[in-house]
């Protein structure tokens, strides 16, 4: 299967599920990161849930549901 086809099938439930999570992350991460008032340390953690969020989504995203036995 080419990553084309694979990232345009069927997702699975739990993986679409734990998708919109990663999407949600970093969503809020991007927000706090624009935030200019923020102390360092809580920029810092924002930048490690961006990295966990994206890495949710897209390996989310390339699981498929198996059609057939």
């Amino acid at each position: 299967m080419k990553l084309t086809q694979r990232l345009t099938a069927s997702t699975p439930p739990f993986f679409s599920k734990v998708r919109n999570i990663g999407l949600i992350l970093t969503a809020i991460s991007g927000a706090l990161m624009g935030i200019p008032a923020l102390p360092v340390i809580i920029v810092k953690v924002a930048g490690y849930l961006a990295v966990a969020g994206t890495v949710m989504s897209g390996v989310s995203q390339a699981a498929v549901q198996k059609e057939g036995g």
